[in-house]
């Protein structure tokens, strides 16, 4: 049965949890300046096919101090796998980490990374609230250096042609895709809907968009509604029975739907923004364009993503990877980000910069999704909670167990990873 599976799968994943946060700031290097040298950048390639020149122009400037790229697999939770290989063994290999910003508080709490000092960095003028998603137990862990907020993209040509505006709501959603899926002999909807981190996000997202919650804002108690999460799984379930979601998203992760989208497979799509460039040099060039995520009610809201930078425990060469730290998420660096890599940068300004506008139209919508955005759970638990509810998510999506079912399976393995053993 689906919910002794979750609850033993929550139980087992509780038993690995070790470390402190506060035995971590006692680590190797207390504030991140012991040691110069040849350093290693682990990050996952879904980000790094625009980083060579960038990292070239440290190498060029820092000959004796070079970084060098390694790059983690694609999916968030193959990532942390190997970072936590890495860092359990205490390797020195990894300097500097490329951290999804809901694993700040588990790295931090397990002493796999040093805190950083806050006046070294320019906090102030990032976007309201995602240097929050570096700071755990009140101390900077982390460098911001990538936010993220989900987008819907759409056909924009399609619609035109159907006299049709974005929807702004599910049903306004449901109803255009339903149409004109049939119509253009096409895909309605797809977001990431393979059971990992993706799925967990498409999930908290269509709570949060119906009024819910999944956790207490400290994560110390779980607060699913059940007749909400009813209603945001039974949407996405009512997609796939109804056909406006094809059965092959259930296999997407980001790639593949970004490029089910930009290969004119699909009506709308959930993605993040760096899937907006590759879409612009494509055959999709001038018939899409991208909105906020709808909502039960009216426009909803995305989880707040992103990449944040920190140093390992671990690393010899401390100073330069602070150093690289800080370089790297200075404002020529920021700026590059968005225009080479369409990734959304960290700094506000740039979002209100005229020329970047003209460049890059989407900024203000994304601008909007950012500000609006919720962060998932700050604990050091999240990835058993991620676990849960993908698990879950995916056999109700998968139409093995009825949504009522599914979302009280959650909630019960939700409180067994919260509360173990209580």
């Amino acid at each position: 049965m689906v919910r002794r599976a979750v609850a033993l799968l929550a139980a087992l994943l509780a038993a690995g949890c070790a470390g402190s946060a506060d035995t971590a700031a006692g680590g190797p290097a207390d504030d991140g300046t012991g040691g110069t040298g040849p350093i290693t950048l682990a990050i996952g390639r879904d980000t790094t096919a625009y980083l060579a020149p960038l990292l070239d122009r440290w190498n060029r400037a820092h000959p004796n101090e070079p970084v060098t790229l390694l790059e983690l697999p694609e999916a968030a939770d193959e990532q942390r796998a190997q970072m936590v290989a890495n860092l359990q063994a205490r390797s020195d290999v990894y300097d500097v980490l490329g951290l999804d910003v809901v694993w700040t508080a588990e790295f931090a709490d397990a002493g796999w990374i040093v805190p950083l000092d806050r006046s070294r960095f320019p906090l102030d003028r990032m976007l309201k609230g995602v240097a929050d998603t570096a700071i755990y137990r009140d101390r900077l862990w982390a460098a911001p250096y990538v936010s993220n907020a989900g987008l819907l993209y759409y056909r924009s040509d399609i619609l035109k042609k159907e006299h049709l505006k974005p929807p702004k709501t599910w049903a306004e959603l449901r109803d255009q895709a339903r149409r004109l899926t049939e119509k253009y002999h096409i895909g309605g909807y797809a977001g990431q809907f393979l059971p990992y981190e993706g799925l967990t996000v498409n999930f908290a997202e269509a709570v949060r968009s119906a009024g819910g919650s999944i956790l207490s804002p400290d994560a110390r108690s779980v607060t699913l509604d059940l007749g909400t999460a009813r209603t945001a799984l039974g949407f996405l379930v009512g997609g796939v029975k109804e056909g406006w979601i094809p059965r092959e998203a259930l296999t997407y992760k980001e790639e593949e739907s970004r490029l089910a989208f930009q290969e004119g497979r699909l009506l709308f799509a959930r993605n993040w923004p760096h899937a907006y460039g590759p879409a612009t040099d494509s055959a999709l060039a001038g018939k899409f364009a991208v909105t906020r995520l709808p909502g039960l009610d009216g426009p909803g809201s995305s989880a707040l993503g992103g990449l944040n930078l920190a140093i390992s425990a671990y690393s010899r060469h401390q100073k330069t990877a602070l150093d690289f730290i800080r370089y790297f998420t200075g404002p020529e660096i920021q700026r590059l980000v968005l225009t080479e890599g369409s990734f959304p940068p960290v700094r506000a300004e740039l979002y209100d910069d005229p020329e970047l506008i003209r460049r890059f139209p989407y900024l203000p919508v994304l601008k909007e999704s950012i500000l609006s955005a919720r962060p998932r759970p700050v604990t050091p638990d999240y990835n058993q909670v991620s676990l849960v509810i993908s698990s879950t998510a995916s056999a109700a999506l998968g139409l093995d167990t009825p949504v009522d079912e599914a979302v009280a399976d959650l909630k019960q393995g939700l409180g067994e990873v919260i509360h173990p053993g209580g």
